[in-house]
């Protein structure tokens, strides 16, 4: 499963790509709103710090604007991935700008038939919001496994891309269940690395070795 960051602060996704570890980035508007910074601007300068696909979303509701923001998006950079809405006028969108060969990343999914009917407008990736759904009540991992199933029946070549990640144990039920990418928050994967027991034992082997008074180099 490969992993994306979902942030628009360029400092912290240098530092993510810097690990050697991370695969691309998701934004949405609110993300760049807090940077402060211009839309494109933004999302040109994103791209030039990575060769993996990098979400930029649209702006408008209707699907002849979409298509109109998406064709210029797509011109800021050749890893650009096209976000749409999954409603009726965002699957046109999806439609057409996939018929132009445009990378596109259908965005809050809740629904296995809503994943189903992006996948048949072309989607190169649907992206379910899992978190929200655990918000409500609901198990919103099983909509990663529905939606695997689904695809993998009917021969969509869509890919999945877990989002609305809250923690590890979202990172690793979707990597489980099959996702092909989790977009997650900057400080959820800096703790995936995080342990107790790994601090501890580190701890032990600096001490140890720093009384043996030897050197390596």
């Amino acid at each position: 499963m490969r992993i994306f960051i979902d942030t628009a602060d360029t400092t912290e996704l240098q530092e993510a790509f810097d690990t050697g570890l991370v695969d691309g980035c998701t934004t949405n508007p609110s993300l760049i709103a807090k940077s402060g910074k211009d839309f494109k601007e933004v999302i040109g300068e994103i791209c030039k710090m990575t060769d993996g696909p990098v979400s930029a979303e649209v702006a408008s509701t209707e699907a002849d604007m979409m298509i109109k923001e998406g064709l210029r998006l797509a011109q800021i950079a050749d890893n650009v991935v096209v976000k749409l809405p999954l409603t009726w006028d965002g699957l046109k969108a999806c439609r057409a700008l996939s018929e132009e060969n445009i990378d596109t990343n259908v965005t809050l999914c809740f629904t296995a038939t809503q994943a189903w009917l992006a996948a048949k407008a072309g989607a190169t990736y649907i992206s379910p919001f899992i978190g929200r759904l655990d918000d409500l009540g609901q198990q919103g991992m099983e909509l990663i496994g529905e939606i695997r199933g689904l695809y993998d029946a009917q021969d969509y070549d869509t890919q999945i891309l877990a989002a609305s990640i809250r923690g590890p144990l979202h990172v690793k039920e979707a990597a489980l269940l099959g996702a092909d990418v989790a977009t997650i928050p900057p400080k959820v994967f800096k703790s995936l690395l995080n342990h107790p027991l790994t601090d501890k034992g580190l701890d032990a082997f600096v001490k140890d070795w720093a009384g043996t008074g030897q050197t390596i180099l």
